[in-house]
């Protein structure tokens, strides 16, 4: 033809044209070639042969890319069977176990297999019984393997078939959520699994995977870091070697908003604009950046995308390698991998999940010593009083999802007293419904304050669940299938053309809704102002799957916080032990929850924070600055085998002084793990070379045979003795607790004031709003 495009593709040789990596559509026509084709003669004209060589090579090239296929890997199928019948067999014998553990729903047993048949259908007709055979095996494997595994995430929350196989924890039906949303029998697309797993097992399940289907068959994704408007600029001022400050200077003329590019900059910023204008050196410098903006910088790992191949990666990409690491990412990026027919698996990393795992240990090793029956946290009630009473009074620190300061003010106002609140707490805190006055308007109705309101009669069992607003974008498609006659895989593409805002697409879809709306006895002008409303709302509408599922963890972290104050906030504070601002945060939180925090001790405390009562916590030797955990395992292992330590000699004895150096052994002093060894930190921390000193000579001793040969007696006869000194100031014992714990465990250098500063004040800084 006299024109064709290129989208998308890499390197495309046909009649002797080349058309390089684009990631816009472009139209490309003869006479551009044409001139390109002169223009390259005329470069080369000293070198005629590499023209021709340039021809020779491209006449050789016969691979042939075919897009739109998708290759998954081979899952093991029995003999006999398909890859669709054992797909079909799975669910069956899931509805079946989901039902046994759900008597209440046996008694719509045929609404669960109709919309199974449904599901399964799309699924074969699509050819990805494979896909969820693949994702349900490696679930099963980490739950299997004590791998915690979310409940769902996005759309594929949606599917029945998800849920018989495992994949997900929600009961569609019972959540109303839309197997559509997810896959469109309309609209072939592949399907996408988010799956969250316990960020410390995460790791442990892609291992599985490369184990089970090859390791040559098993790669992460590649991401690119690029090279943005201040990065180029910086890049290009130190190549050129301009001074830092002065290319500084022009970097932070750039405007800090994202997606800000140099071309924007120069429009919207006067000083930079003005400086390019008069400064030789600014215009060369700019000039050289907008040539290398956006160009790749730096390579990397996609947080989550794993593709597996069914024949080795190198048939369908490039790998590459990271320096150091023997870990295989694709060159293709992820959506690269998809247009060659990789198909991609996420594996996300959720600490919230690790979190709810450490308590349920915590709390089920606390109901054993008992002899009550463990918690399991996928049967507990969704209708505690105590956590919604929690919830309302916004102590949502270290909950899932309701945590930040503007959700605890969300949470004040709506003040939710059910499950499907929550739901809606999680879809409405986003800059859309919070700017469009979506959220006041559902806080007004839930309260009473304003009656609800429904576009259409029929549409009340639709928005009852909101009070009248459209808040969920399954909402949106089954508004057009009640009330216009849409299927549900058609709905689902309105969504997406009320998404993408197009002029022509969106006058064919009202079209069609009023059109369906006036057959159905609908008014063609209700039908209008309908088609509008849901127009408004398609901009802020969220996917009510994701937000199920996440209110879902959301809930479940408050019920433990709760009914397990202690033990919940014992696993918040292991968590994140290595932040050491998180941690003095969730201390605050602890204090003001009436919990005890008690200082390290070397002789009663663990590496994690542990509960020791239903109010008291026990500080976690691992969140102590400068010491390692390999250090603090070779302690704990020397306690275990022969008992606490009586004194500091004891302690610098009984370890390997190699592993666990003097700054260990100071920090240790400085936090108070040893006060408890019979002397005061100033004293622990002036006898500590002559322990240490002891230590060596014993080890020495030890591996001469001398203990053997002179006994006990000679060995007490020399022992040392603490170096007595003055105790440390208040101000110096609290200075040693800020720096190897990054807070005031035993005091606050303030409190000596505190009498006179009420005379003063009232209020602390932490009072203060922003």
């Amino acid at each position: 033809g006299e024109e064709f495009d290129a989208h998308e593709v890499r390197v495309c040789i046909q009649d002797g044209r080349t058309v390089t990596d684009s990631r816009r559509p472009r139209r490309y026509t003869r006479q551009q070639y044409l001139r390109s084709q002169s223009e390259m003669a005329e470069l080369f004209k000293d070198i005629p042969e590499a023209l021709a060589n340039s021809v020779a090579i491209a006449q050789r090239c016969n691979f042939k890319l075919e897009l739109g296929r998708y290759f998954l890997p081979a899952f093991p199928v029995p003999e006999g069977m398909t890859i669709d019948e054992l797909m079909r067999q799975c669910a069956k014998e899931g509805l079946d176990m989901r039902m046994r553990e759900n008597p209440s729903i046996e008694s719509q047993r045929a609404q669960y297999e109709a919309r199974l048949e449904l599901e399964e259908g799309v699924i074969v007709k699509m050819g990805f019984s494979g896909y969820f055979l693949i994702v349900s095996d490696f679930i099963d494997w980490a739950r299997k393997n004590g791998v915690p595994v979310g409940p769902g995430r996005g759309s594929g929350a949606g599917s029945l078939v998800a849920w018989c196989l495992g994949i997900t924890a929600l009961d569609p039906i019972l959540y109303d959520l839309l197997f559509e949303r997810f896959l469109n029998p309309e609209r072939v697309s592949l399907p996408d699994f988010d799956v969250d797993f316990c960020i410390e097992g995460r790791d442990r399940v892609i291992e599985y995977v490369t184990a089970k289907y090859g390791q040559e068959k098993v790669a992460q994704i590649i991401t690119h870091g690029t090279m943005a408007a201040k990065a180029v600029v910086r890049d290009v001022g130190r190549v050129m070697d301009h001074p830092y400050g002065y290319v500084d200077k022009i970097a932070k003329l750039i405007p800090l908003e994202l997606d800000m590019t140099l071309d924007r900059a120069l429009e919207s910023e006067p000083l930079l604009k003005e400086r390019y204008d008069k400064e030789e050196d600014v215009q060369s410098l700019i000039d050289t950046a907008l040539k290398l903006e956006g160009l790749a910088r730096s390579a990397g790992k996609h947080a989550a995308g794993v593709v597996i191949a069914p024949t080795p990666l190198t048939d369908f990409t490039p790998l590459y390698c990271e320096q150091g690491s023997h870990h295989q990412v694709t060159q293709f990026d992820m959506l690269d991998v998809e247009t060659v027919g990789l198909v991609k698996f996420d594996f996300l990393g959720l600490r919230n999940l690790t979190i709810i795992d450490r308590a349920l240990h915590i709390i089920n090793a606390a109901r054993a010593q008992k002899g009550e029956a463990p918690v399991v946290i996928e049967q507990i009630p969704l209708d505690d009083p105590a956590t919604y009473s929690l919830i309302q009074a916004a102590r949502t620190t270290a909950l899932f999802q309701l945590e930040s300061r503007g959700m605890k003010d969300l949470v004040s106002k709506l003040k939710p007293d059910t499950f499907e609140d929550i739901v809606a707490l999680v879809a409405l805190f986003r800059p859309g419904p919070l700017q469009s006055g979506m959220v006041d308007d559902f806080i007004n109705r839930k309260h009473k304050r304003v009656a609800n309101k429904y576009p259409h009669a029929s549409l009340e069992p639709i928005l009852k669940p909101t009070y009248g607003v459209i808040l969920y974008q399954e909402q949106a498609m089954q508004i057009a299938q009640v009330l216009s006659g849409y299927s549900l895989g058609k709905a689902d593409l309105l969504r997406r053309a009320m998404g993408k805002k197009k002029p022509e697409e969106m006058a064919a879809q009202r079209e069609g809704f009023v059109g369906g709306a006036v057959e159905r006895g609908v008014n063609a002008k209700l039908a209008e102002e309908i088609f509008e409303l849901i127009e408004k709302f398609a901009g802020y509408g969220f996917n009510r799957s994701h937000s199920v599922a996440y209110a879902l963890i959301a809930y479940q972290t408050a019920w433990l916080k709760a009914n397990y104050p202690a033990a919940f906030m014992a696993a918040v504070l292991s968590s994140d032990m290595d932040k050491t601002d998180k941690v003095v945060t969730m201390i605050a939180e602890c204090r003001d929850m009436k919990l005890a925090i008690l200082p390290p001790d070397i002789n009663r405390c663990q590496y994690h924070f542990t509960p020791i009562e239903d109010n008291t916590i026990l500080y976690g030797l691992g969140a102590i600055k400068g010491l390692g955990q390999s250090a603090i395992e070779i302690v704990l292992s020397a306690r275990a085998n022969d008992g606490p330590f009586s004194d500091l000699f004891d302690l610098c004895r009984r370890v390997d002084g190699r592993k666990l150096n003097k700054r260990a052994f100071e920090a240790l002093i400085k936090a108070g793990a040893l006060d408890n060894l019979g002397a005061h930190r100033a004293t622990l921390m002036a006898s500590l070379p002559s322990a240490m000193s002891a230590a060596d000579q014993h080890a020495r001793d030890a591996a001469a045979g001398q203990v053997d040969l002179f006994g006990n007696a000679v060995a007490s006869a020399t022992a040392p003795a603490y170096v007595e000194v003055p105790e440390w100031s208040e101000e110096q014992r609290l200075e040693g607790e800020k720096e190897t714990l990054g807070l005031y465990l035993t005091g606050h250098p303030i409190a000596r004031y505190a009498e006179e500063l009420k005379r003063l004040t009232q209020n602390t800084i932490s009072d203060l709003r922003p």
